[in-house]
């Protein structure tokens, strides 16, 4: 299977600038790239794993419950009641294992009956986070 930086590349071919210099992408369809690649770096495992996220709103810690869709061992998918803005910094703990990791918000889809779908990034979390071998 190609890369999505092989299928770009080869759909946008480097344009001929003046005098005949090369000009390549732009630095947003290169950070796009970028982007697809690491998202799609590690193996996810589909997986329903109840976790809380905890975060500090005006100096006061709050907490939510949800689930996840998927895990990898950089972070998941969940679905929480709870919307936050991209970049937004929180705590993850896995209910079934009571372990917990620190974790950035790098997506937000829909929100959905049950909540806001959440791309999270695990920050410095340990191997054995999710309890499964991935």
């Amino acid at each position: 299977m190609r890369s999505w930086r092989a299928v770009v590349q080869n759909r946008w071919p480097v344009l001929r600038g003046k005098q005949g210099s090369i000009v390549g992408m732009s630095n947003e369809v290169n950070h796009a790239l970028r982007m697809l690649d690491y998202m799609r770096s590690a193996r996810r495992v589909n997986s329903r794993v109840p976790v809380t996220v905890e975060w500090s709103e005006k100096g006061e810690i709050h907490r939510a419950e949800g689930y996840t869709v998927d895990i990898s061992p950089k972070g998941c998918l969940a679905v929480v009641p709870q919307g936050f803005p991209v970049g937004q910094k929180i705590r993850l703990l896995n209910s079934v294992n009571g372990r917990i990791a620190d974790a950035t918000l790098i997506w937000r889809g829909h929100e959905g009956r049950t909540g806001w779908e959440l791309g999270l990034e695990l920050v410095n979390a340990p191997v054995e986070f999710w309890g499964v071998e991935l």
